[in-house]
């Protein structure tokens, strides 16, 4: 890992995290990308092909907690709360947040 996080917030009532990393990147991520895109085995079904979670747009973020030093857990407004997103997956999901949104709407049809 070559960047740290230095600042992790919800802004905006929950509907983004923001995160500031010591290599001065800063990203608002989507609490929809967030819970679509989420590590946690019911959603990426490891093993099987990835479980496409719909109807997420409104869902927010509850509260942040965080892992060790390596990662935090989200707490969303739909009470999903397992997945662990490590400093790693969220510096990529805010570099390529606009990628994964858009194959996420065409997969569910919304493109």
């Amino acid at each position: 890992m070559s960047a740290w996080p230095i600042t992790i917030k919800k802004i905006e009532s929950g509907k983004s995290l923001f995160i500031k990393f010591d290599d001065n990147s800063e990203f608002k991520i989507s609490a929809e990308l967030l819970r679509v895109e989420c590590p946690s085995a019911d959603v990426q079904n490891h093993g099987g092909p990835k479980i496409i979670v719909k109807n997420k747009n409104n869902v927010l973020i509850n509260s942040i907690e965080q892992v060790g030093n390596y990662a935090i857990r989200i707490i969303f407004s739909d009470d999903h709360s397992s997945g662990i997103f490590s400093w790693d997956l969220l510096y990529d999901y805010g570099e390529n947040q606009k990628i994964y949104l858009d194959r996420y709407y065409k997969s569910i049809n919304l493109n």
